[in-house]
C-alpha cells in the first residue's frame, strides 16, 4: 500500500508513513503473499472490507428505514448494513465481506464490521488481516456529491496498533448512468492471462 510495491499509492493516513504496522510474523506473511500467491481478486473472489470501497469499480448506495445497501458493479458483490440495532452474527460465522452493523451519528453513518474470513487482501501487494480484524467505517456526506470515507482497522493478532485509511467517494454525474454487472466468475477465460501477467511481475507466483 505504498508507492513502490505495485499495490498503488497508499490511502493510509495514520500512521503517517502510510504503512500497515505489522507484527514481525505478519510482515513475513505479507512478503510471502506478494511473492508466492495470486491475489484473490484475480479469480473473482469478493474484495472484502474495506477494499471493496476503493477497488476500481462503480458502486450504488441505497437506504431504507432499517438498512443501507451498497451494490458493487464488480463480481456480483453487495453489502447489506442493518441500522436497526440488531446484534452481529455469532462467532462461528465468517464472511468474505464481514458482518456489518450501522448506526447514525448526526450525518455520519458509522459501520462496525466483524466476522471476517480473512481470505481477502487490501491490495495487490499481499497486505492482509487476520480473522480477528475489527473495522469501524465512517461515511460522512460533506457536500451533495462527496462522501468522506474513513476506516479504522484494528487487529491485535497481526498489527502492533490500529491504523486508518481515508479517501473521498464522488458521485458519478454522467447523464443516464446505470450500474451494470461485471460478470466476473471462476473459470472465465480471462483469468489465465491475468495470472500469467502476475507471474511476470512476481516470478514463481502460484495459485495455491
Amino acid at each position: 500500500m505504498t508507492d513502490d510495491d505495485n499495490g498503488g499509492k497508499s490511502l493510509i493516513v495514520d500512521p503517517p508513513d502510510g504503512r500497515v504496522p505489522y507484527q514481525p510474523w505478519a510482515s513475513v506473511v505479507q512478503k510471502e503473499n506478494r511473492g508466492k500467491y495470486v491475489e484473490p481478486n484475480v479469480p473473482c473472489f469478493p474484495s472484502g472490507v474495506p477494499r471493496s470501497m476503493y477497488v476500481p469499480t462503480q458502486i450504488e448506495i441505497l437506504q431504507t428505514s432499517s438498512s443501507v445497501l451498497i451494490l458493487f458493479e464488480r463480481a456480483h458483490t453487495y453489502r447489506i448494513i442493518p441500522t436497526d440495532a440488531r446484534p452481529h452474527a455469532g462467532p462461528a460465522v465468517a464472511l468474505w465481506m464481514g458482518d456489518s452493523r450501522g448506526r447514525w451519528e448526526g450525518n455520519t453513518l458509522v459501520v462496525d464490521v466483524t466476522n471476517h474470513n480473512a481470505k481477502t487482501w487490501f491490495d495487490q501487494a499481499g497486505n492482509f488481516h487476520s480473522p480477528a480484524a475489527h473495522m469501524i467505517e465512517r461515511f460522512t456526506l460533506v457536500d451533495p456529491d462527496t462522501i468522506h470515507y474513513e476506516v479504522r482497522v484494528a487487529d491485535p493478532r497481526a498489527y502492533t496498533r490500529p491504523w486508518t485509511m481515508a479517501f473521498p467517494l464522488r458521485r458519478n454525474k454522467e447523464p443516464g448512468f446505470r450500474l451494470l454487472e461485471e460478470a466476473c466468475h471462476e473459470g472465465e477465460r480471462n483469468t489465465d492471462p491475468l495470472i500469467r501477467a502476475g507471474q511476470r511481475i512476481y516470478p514463481g507466483i502460484t495459485t495455491k
